[in-house]
């Protein structure tokens, strides 16, 4: 397996082209706009530097990685070839069972499609193929560069085989899978997300304010960030997506989304990606908005 082809260049997907390309996979990242493919390797291009700069690769091995990736807007004739596809599109199911209808018919039989979601059911997924057997989940974690879990996730029809080769392909990036089961959120979101939402009821009840939420999850339980900063940092819009799939999934009202994350979204404060969430990044830094805002 030395064909990947990941689909999608935001932030998971050039994260993920980067990991694959780096441990000498020949990769083809595809994205309907080449300006998103432009960015994502400059993207790629500075994370590099950064880790030539700590002295963790050399300046050879950073041009070899940019060497082994090839870019593509024409989805059928990025994946002609592909060993593996990585799906990394918008968390968005419309989206996702569109992207893999048409990936069976334009990828190798032989291709295993994988698909980075973070709660999107991989059943659901794998149902609009004729190849259920060969559909996964290779959830990666952001930055995908740095962090070192992969949440490999079976399908109802998912084969042994598929998993075996998926575990194995991951400790060859140098990442640690985990082998878990589709049900909504998985392992990490179905206990993150309710952490956070838990964090921005505190928040909207009034029992304290955004920096001193964040402040005892920090020092009390030695989170490097607190769940406000982190869901600032995943996109507020994406935590309220997963929020919808964990209360449809389950049918609990404990994963409702609270009103003010579903507000806060409506008005387009998305987080580090809009500038404002819970914290001000309109200057490039983390500067705390006043509490009164989110009273309103």
């Amino acid at each position: 397996m030395k064909h990947v082809s990941v689909i999608g260049a935001g932030t998971m997907g050039n994260g993920i082209a980067h990991v694959f390309a780096m441990n000498d996979y020949a990769v083809n990242l595809i994205d309907v706009q080449q300006d998103a493919l432009d960015r994502a390797l400059a993207t790629i291009g500075k994370n590099l530097d950064r880790m030539v700069a700590k002295e963790k690769i050399t300046s050879d091995k950073k041009q070899e990685t940019l060497n082994n990736i090839t870019t593509f807007t024409d989805m059928a004739e990025g994946v002609k070839d592909a060993d593996l596809v990585v799906e990394a599109a918008t968390e968005n199911m419309d989206l996702k069972l569109n992207i893999f209808r048409a990936l069976d018919k334009a990828a190798p039989q032989k291709a295993i499609l994988a698909t980075n979601t973070s709660s999107i059911s991989i059943t659901a997924i794998a149902s609009v193929t004729n190849r259920a057997e060969k559909v996964i989940g290779m959830h990666f974690m952001n930055p995908v560069p740095v962090m070192k879990l992969v949440e490999v996730i079976r399908g109802y029809a998912t084969s042994d085989e598929v998993t075996t080769t998926i575990m194995s392909l991951s400790k060859n990036l140098s990442k640690v899978p985990v082998e878990v089961n589709d049900y909504p959120g998985f392992v990490a979101n179905r206990i993150l997300m309710p952490m956070i939402n838990e964090a921005i009821y505190s928040l909207f009840e009034g029992v304290a304010g955004v920096e001193e939420i964040d402040t005892v999850m920090k020092l009390g339980m030695a989170h490097p960030m607190g769940p406000l900063q982190l869901a600032d940092f995943i996109g507020l819009d994406v935590c309220l997506s997963i929020l919808r799939v964990l209360h449809d999934g389950f049918g609990n009202p404990k994963y409702a989304p609270c009103p003010l994350l579903v507000n806060m979204v409506t008005a387009g404060k998305l987080g580090r990606k809009s500038g404002e969430g819970f914290y001000s990044y309109a200057h490039g830094g983390k500067e705390l908005i006043v509490a009164d805002t989110f009273k309103k």
